[in-house]
């Protein structure tokens, strides 16, 4: 009887609105609806579709009192030019109250070139730090305790070569692996379909993948091994629903290959990790986190029988979006970083980065990164948003949208299974596909002026040049090649062909796990180029599809 009467109230408040629509006409492309009430949330069962905090399915956050007890990790994503530079940054962030690294290495680095290989000319040190070999990093990490802080490195095809360099300098410091917190990105997948930083063919790539599940799981049980990651889906272009549609088909593939190998899933799962964009709509990302925690408790309770409530939590780092933020008055990207922190934060993140204003310029200064810090900070300290566990929840707009983003993605995840899971999808072009016509369609509306971008095509001023930006020297590349130069010099190369001639037996034997391998030949200062291009002549390199 009650909804009779709010039908029939929402009905005469429709009519009043129409009539008044001629005098004061609404602005057009609205995706949302005008006003939502609880006809638009009819069904909802609280205890089914929302519980309580820490408990499935997990739509309300992943523990039970959030930030009340202690923040999101501040984890600033930084590195740019030599080991020496990067260490001094990670240094001033930890001094200004970060709570995390974030590593960004090189193209290089990412693709498994060494600095002195002719591909990498011209890119050492551009947007991230350049690591050769475990000399780079025992410099990158110097003065900071790696029992002490967690660190995340973006890296993904090299992944099992870094995190072995990161093990070997935690060694030196006299810090065990078990010790050891943090992230490896590790996620091939998504190179494949909209990042390109990849290396190996897709099954030499899942056993590197699956190989550091199983090694980490046994060696270092406090590392997150995967960070199964719709940022860069999202920044290709991808709409909301898409970005953890794709993502979590990614993960599902992910597990699969992990069961395939013969894991257990409560044995590995509880260490997979995830990592979103937080964009510019804000209430639509605070549903986009809700709906992607609700999703992967169920594909993890039901679809893999996990038991563990640690297999079926989807845990988060967030980075704020570097595709919105404009070269035009870069001044106004602080005020956007500002509102995708509030919906990180709104929307339960574990970790997050945020964005500096001048990133669509150039690296980040000091300055700006200090910034950008701050907005974190602020958000935490002063703005109330993280004094109460998933602030809003029960409002009928979030969690309309909240189901409508879960529909969204279940139908997305139902097609990718249709087509045979996320490497065949990904294969047959259609991930891909997806994301460039939302990223089409994003761009049209721009051109056409049928969404406002401050600053770009409205609200535009003559400006001058930007002054003080941070620019990498050329003769980084140089440094690096003389440093790899003295490296080979002064090290056992016995040794080191011993290691890699390991290496490349086990890599022709599908049964051996070669983390350990790969462990010794970095102990051994085989440099990183050495390592995956011994890698490179077993596996052979992935070439993409140009067809779609």
């Amino acid at each position: 009887m009650a909804n009779e009467s709010l039908k029939a109230g929402f009905q005469a408040y429709t009519a009043k609105v129409e009539k008044s629509l001629e005098k004061f006409p609404e602005r057009k492309n609205l995706e949302s609806n005008r006003l939502y009430t609880p006809l638009d949330i009819e069904g909802f069962d609280y205890e089914k579709d929302l519980g309580f905090p820490g408990q499935y399915p997990f739509t309300r956050g992943v523990q039970p009192t959030m930030y009340r007890g202690r923040f999101w990790t501040m984890r600033m994503y930084a590195g740019f030019a030599t080991a020496e530079e990067s260490n001094k940054r990670y240094r001033y962030l930890l001094a200004s109250g970060g709570s995390g690294l974030s590593c960004a290495f090189d193209l290089p680095t990412q693709i498994g070139y060494d600095s002195d290989h002719p591909m990498a000319e011209g890119e050492v040190g551009k947007v991230g730090v350049a690591i050769d070999s475990l000399a780079d990093m025992e410099i990158l990490f110097d003065g900071i305790p790696l029992d002490k802080v967690s660190t995340s490195m973006t890296i993904n095809a090299p992944a099992s070569v870094l995190l072995a360099m990161y093990i070997a300098v935690a060694e030196k410091q006299g810090v065990s692996p078990d010790k050891l917190a943090g992230t490896i990105q590790n996620d091939i997948l998504k190179e494949y379909a909209a990042r390109g930083t990849y290396i190996f063919p897709p099954k030499p790539s899942m056993r590197l993948i699956t190989n550091i599940f199983e090694y980490c799981s046994k060696h270092v049980p406090s590392w997150n091994t995967i960070s199964i990651s719709g940022y860069h889906i999202r920044e290709a272009g991808s709409t909301a629903s898409q970005e953890i549609a794709f993502t979590i088909a990614d993960g599902i593939a992910y597990v699969e290959a992990a069961i395939k190998a013969g894991m257990d899933v409560d044995d590995f799962a509880g260490r997979l990790s995830f990592f979103w964009n937080a964009h510019n709509n804000v209430l639509e990302e605070v549903a986009k986190f809700r709906a992607s925690r609700r999703i992967w408790a169920k594909v993890m309770k039901e679809r893999f029988n996990a038991k563990q409530a640690k297999s079926q939590m989807l845990r988060v780092h967030t980075q704020t979006a570097g595709s919105m933020l404009t070269a035009q008055q870069p001044d106004n990207n602080i005020v956007r970083v500002a509102l995708q922190t509030a919906a990180a934060v709104m929307g339960g993140t574990q970790s997050l980065h945020t964005n500096s204003k001048d990133e669509a310029l150039a690296l980040p200064t000091e300055e700006s990164v200090r910034i950008a810090l701050r907005t974190q900070q602020i958000v935490a300290y002063e703005s109330g948003l993280a004094d109460t566990v998933d602030p809003l929840a029960g409002s009928y707009y979030v969690e309309a949208l909240t189901n409508k983003i879960e529909a969204e993605a279940w139908e997305y995840i139902k097609k990718i299974d249709e087509i045979g899971g996320a490497p065949a999808a990904i294969e047959k072009g259609y991930i891909q596909k997806e994301i460039q016509e939302s990223a089409y369609k994003w761009q049209m509306q721009v051109e056409k002026g049928e969404r406002v971008i401050v600053g770009v095509n409205k609200f535009q001023i003559e400006e001058q040049a930007p002054k003080n930006l941070l620019r990498v020297d050329a003769s980084v590349g140089e440094l690096q090649k003389k440093k790899i130069a003295d490296l080979k010099a002064r090290r056992d190369n016995a040794k080191v062909e011993a290691a890699l001639a390991a290496l490349k037996t086990a890599c022709a034997d599908e049964s051996v796990n070669l983390m350990p391998i790969i462990l010794d030949a970095v102990r051994a200062y085989a440099t990183e180029g050495e390592i995956c291009g011994v890698m490179r002549e077993v596996f052979g390199e992935y070439q993409a599809s140009t067809t779609l």
